[in-house]
């Protein structure tokens, strides 16, 4: 089984209940098992500013997937979600954002993967809900907390649980 990093976002509809849905959609479909999953943060639009909030998320869990199933499986459930990448402008709106940060220590470079995620470490939106969950975690060589302390948290608000 691989321990697995994935980061959600989204800022169209009921961004929390996506969450709470695409989680069990995440776990069902890869046979996986839910390790960890951080608060919901509230966070400033990335790239493309002129839009809604972000909420971001993420989860650690095992899965006997390799990384390109894995993959696969990631993009049918932000579909099921009404996420369509094909006709989505670059970081604009979107229900369901599913990225995969972390694949064991898997380090790999290819048109369609790249691990570990390439951008992680400079998206607090990112490292501030790792940090959370796997603060000593060492992706790429560095730990997720030392990773975070390089960056801004500034817009980042950390949503109170759901009842």
């Amino acid at each position: 089984m691989a321990d697995v990093l994935i980061a959600l976002g989204g800022n169209v509809g009921d961004v929390r209940a996506t969450f709470q849905k695409a989680i069990a959609n995440i776990c069902g479909m890869t046979q996986g098992v839910l390790k960890a999953r951080s608060s919901d943060y509230s966070t400033l639009p990335w790239g493309d500013e002129q839009q809604a909030p972000f909420i971001n998320a993420c989860i650690e869990i095992e899965t006997a997937l390799d990384p390109h199933a894995l993959l696969f499986t990631l993009h049918k459930i932000e579909s099921r979600f009404g996420r369509d990448r094909a006709r989505e402008r670059r970081w604009g709106p979107r229900t369901l954002d599913l990225d995969l940060i972390a694949y064991d220590d898997v380090a790999m470079q290819e048109p369609e993967l790249t691990l570990p995620h390439p951008r992680a470490f400079e998206r607090a939106f990112v490292l501030v809900p790792l940090a959370e969950i796997v603060p000593d975690r060492i992706i790429a060589g560095q730990s997720v907390a030392s990773a975070l302390a390089r960056l801004s948290t500034e817009g980042i608000l950390r949503l109170p649980e759901l009842s």
